[in-house]
C-alpha cells in the first residue's frame, strides 16, 4: 500500500487539480435539482454519456416528478432504454418521484435520510445530490475515487464508506466542496484502473504510487 500522503501534498494535490480546474462540475447534464436527481439514480452501472443521451430526449417531455408520474413506467422505459438495468431503474424512478409529490411537494429533499428513503437511491447518489445541488461537503464515493484514494496515497481505505470518512477528514477543508468532482474527473481521465497515465498526471510529484512504481506502469 503506498505511503500516506501528509498534509503539505494533500495541500498541493489539491491546489495543483484547482489551478487546472477552478470549477469543476459533474459531466451529467441537468438545470434543476430533479433532473440531478434522476440523472444520477439512472447513472448507476451506466456511463455518464449514456444517460446524457437519453435525458436529452426524456427531460424536455418529463423534467418534474409530476410530469414524469403522467409519463408512467412503461413510456418512461422506452426512453430511457439504451441505459443499462433500465427496468428496474424506471421502477425506482416512478416510486422515488411519487414519494417527492406525496412527502416533499415535489421538491427535492436537502438532507441524506430522506433522500436515502428514496427507492434506487443509495448514499453515493445522496451524496452527489448534496454536494451537487445543494453544495454541502459530502463526498461520494465511487471506483474512480475509490481507486484514486488508494492509489495515491491520499486516504486509503478497505471498503467506500471507510474511503469517504477518511476523505472528509483528509482534504483540506477549503476544497472539500470540489473535491468530489476533481477526484472523478482525474480517475475518469488520467488515473486509469488499467494503464494510469503517470508520465501526464499533474498531481505526480506527490503521489505515493507515481514515486514507487513508476518504472513499472
Amino acid at each position: 500500500m503506498p505511503k500516506l500522503m501528509n498534509l503539505a501534498q494533500r495541500e498541493a494535490f489539491f491546489a495543483t487539480l484547482q489551478k487546472i480546474n477552478p470549477h469543476p462540475k459533474t459531466e451529467l447534464r441537468y438545470s434543476s435539482e430533479f433532473e440531478l436527481l434522476a440523472a444520477v439514480l439512472l447513472s448507476a452501472q451506466a456511463t455518464d454519456i449514456s444517460v446524457n443521451k437519453a435525458t436529452r430526449k426524456l427531460f424536455p417531455i418529463a423534467n418534474t416528478p409530476q410530469a414524469i408520474l403522467d409519463l408512467g413506467e412503461k413510456k418512461l422505459m422506452k426512453y430511457i432504454e439504451t441505459i443499462g438495468l433500465y427496468r428496474s431503474k424506471a421502477k425506482h424512478l416512478i416510486k422515488a418521484c411519487q414519494i417527492l409529490v406525496d412527502k416533499h411537494g415535489g421538491e427535492v429533499p436537502q438532507d441524506r435520510e430522506a433522500l436515502q428513503a428514496l427507492p434506487g437511491v443509495g448514499r453515493k447518489t445522496a451524496n452527489v445530490v448534496l454536494n451537487t445541488a445543494f453544495g454541502q461537503p459530502t463526498m461520494a464515493v465511487d471506483t474512480h475515487i475509490f481507486r484514486v484514494s488508494n492509489r495515491t496515497g491520499l486516504a486509503p481505505g478497505k471498503d467506500v464508506l471507510e474511503v469517504e470518512e477518511k476523505l472528509l477528514k483528509r482534504v483540506p477543508t477549503h476544497y472539500l466542496i470540489n473535491a468530489h468532482h476533481w477526484l472523478i474527473l482525474l480517475g475518469r481521465y488520467i488515473c486509469k484502473a488499467r494503464t494510469p497515465l503517470c508520465s501526464s498526471c499533474p498531481v505526480a510529484p506527490v503521489c505515493q504510487f507515481k514515486q514507487k512504481n513508476i518504472d513499472h506502469v
